[in-house]
């Protein structure tokens, strides 16, 4: 069993508390019966430690598992998973341009995974996937989803030559999600909590849309994202 603070297992797995070091190391950190049964469907490479001589993986005190825990609520087991590599694209996507909010991102993971949005592309500086947080707001739905960084004008242009529809949510100049009927393959772009999307994917929008509300001006992004991909889920 491991008991030491200083043990180099227990310094990885607090490391990877940070994105430099899940960038470095290609890793993240899952905690809970629930999450690590959901990584094991998916067939994710992990290494598995808990505190319960009856349950898999390293033995650790119970005085760590607490230590090493980022969760509200106590566990007993956690995993140190490996990410997988980019997968192809599914027809309907999810671009996220420049979220910020852990809460928001791990919210539009959970509705694209659920509305058939499997592939999210956000852009260099939205939040880290793998933000706590963010992971604990997508209910182990994060693991179902193929995640990409990069940027985003380079990829909008690949996808248009590969027959994808850009749609960018926008308050001005925009049309009511309702009027649009979007192709097989579409592309979904929310923007910034507060900013929206950046002008230069505007410019690259085929249509901008909007949802339709009544005494506000509009909506959170997660909340908007998700009426918007249950709409158009085939």
């Amino acid at each position: 069993m491991i008991t030491s603070k200083d043990n180099d297992k227990i310094k990885y797995i607090i490391k990877l508390q940070s994105k430099k070091y899940r960038d470095q190391f290609n890793k993240f950190v899952i905690y809970g019966d629930h999450a690590i049964e959901e990584a094991l469907k998916q067939g994710f490479e992990m290494e598995l430690y808990t505190s319960n001589p009856l349950k898999k993986g390293e033995l650790i005190s119970d005085e760590l598992i607490k230590k090493v825990s980022l969760t509200e609520t106590p566990t007993d087991c956690l995993a140190v998973v490996k990410k997988r590599p980019e997968q192809s694209y599914s027809n309907r996507i999810l671009m996220l341009d420049n979220i910020q909010d852990p809460g928001n991102m791990g919210t539009l993971i959970r509705s694209a995974v659920g509305f058939g949005f499997t592939t999210v592309i956000s852009s260099l500086n939205s939040v880290d996937y793998y933000h706590e947080r963010t992971i604990r707001a997508t209910q182990g739905n994060l693991l179902y989803a193929n995640l990409i960084k990069a940027p985003l004008a380079d990829r909008i242009k690949a996808l248009k030559f590969m027959g994808y529809e850009i749609y960018v949510t926008a308050l001005q100049g925009s049309v009511d999600l309702k009027t649009i009927t979007p192709k097989d393959k579409c592309v979904l772009v929310l923007g910034n909590e507060g900013a929206g999307v950046s002008d230069d994917i505007m410019r690259l929008a085929t249509k901008t849309i909007r949802v339709k509300t009544r005494d506000i001006e509009s909506l959170n992004v997660a909340m908007a994202g998700s009426i918007i991909m249950y709409e158009w889920q085939v």
